[in-house]
C-alpha cells in the first residue's frame, strides 16, 4: 500500500508544504516518491529508509563524555 503526502507528513513530522518544496526543488532532499499522473505517492519502506538515513547522517561521530 502506498502512502499519500498527508500520511508521510504525519509519519515524519514534516509539513506537506515542505514535502512539496523538496519534490519541486531537489528530488534528493526528501523521501523518494512515485507519481501516477498528478498523484504523488510514497512507498512506506522508502520513507522509513530515508528517515533512517537522515538519522545516520546527523548522528554524532564521537560519543559524549
Amino acid at each position: 500500500m502506498l502512502w499519500t503526502e498527508n500520511r508521510v507528513a504525519k509519519e515524519t513530522g514534516f509539513t506537506e508544504s515542505t514535502l512539496r518544496t523538496w519534490r519541486s526543488r531537489n528530488r534528493e532532499a526528501g523521501p523518494p516518491f512515485v507519481k501516477f499522473g498528478r498523484a504523488v505517492r510514497y512507498r512506506p519502506e522508502d520513507v522509513r529508509a530515508w528517515v533512517q538515513a537522515q538519522a545516520a547522517l546527523t548522528a554524532p561521530t564521537q560519543p559524549f563524555d
